[in-house]
């Protein structure tokens, strides 16, 4: 595909951990492959770091396999596997304190349980939703569903889901407290190259 015309992509997830060889041991409970990489943090961080990642599934049972998988890796749980108002899922703190939510919009299993994960999406919190939008726009990457505090961009096959929320909100999804500060400790690839959003974010 030719990249120069092509729609901008999240290609891969950088994530800094205090120990890479722990990061990935506890990582390879969602087997993520290339998609996700390691380094050693830069800079301290408290609290929310602004940003979750979801594993989208296709039913309930591959949403407890998951989230059990990550438990016995030493995940802590933040919202337990339950039925909810859109599906069913659960929410956990990785390790390094990344948050990491399983999630289906479906209430039922219709085939036996697996760990397959179907879509990977990355939220980040924004300070001005528009104004990122408009950032991100810019960058590259094409708006797709929009209502009043989320964005999502559109995806290609193969890359990952980005979307963008108002922090209270994705802090308040994640069930987690607002507050944090430091850095984000985590870094994106992308097709475009190198660039930092209004909010930090650092891209690679």
């Amino acid at each position: 595909m030719n990249t120069t015309t092509a729609p901008n992509a999240l290609t891969s997830i950088t994530l800094e951990v205090p120990d890479i060889a722990d990061a990935e041991r506890f990582y390879a409970a969602f087997d993520l492959g290339s998609q996700l990489e390691f380094r050693q943090p830069a800079e301290h961080s408290e609290g929310f770091r602004g940003f979750t990642i979801s594993l989208i599934v296709s039913q309930p049972a591959n949403a407890e396999v998951l989230l059990d998988a990550a438990i016995d890796a030493g995940a802590t749980v933040i919202k337990p596997a339950a039925k909810n108002l859109w599906g069913f899922g659960g929410t956990v703190k990785a390790p390094d304190g990344t948050i990491v939510k399983v999630a289906t919009s479906k209430k039922k299993n219709t085939e036996p349980a697996s760990s397959r994960i179907d879509d990977v999406v990355v939220l980040l919190a924004a300070s001005n939703v528009p104004a990122s939008k408009r950032f991100y726009s810019e960058q590259g990457f094409t708006p797709g569903k929009s209502f009043g505090s989320y964005v999502e961009f559109e995806t290609r096959p193969g890359t990952i889901k980005l979307g963008l929320y108002k922090r209270s909100a994705l802090a308040k999804d994640a069930g987690v407290p607002e507050k944090g500060s430091g850095a984000h400790r985590i870094a994106f690839g992308n097709e475009r190259g190198a660039f930092t959003d209004p909010d930090g974010f650092t891209w690679i």
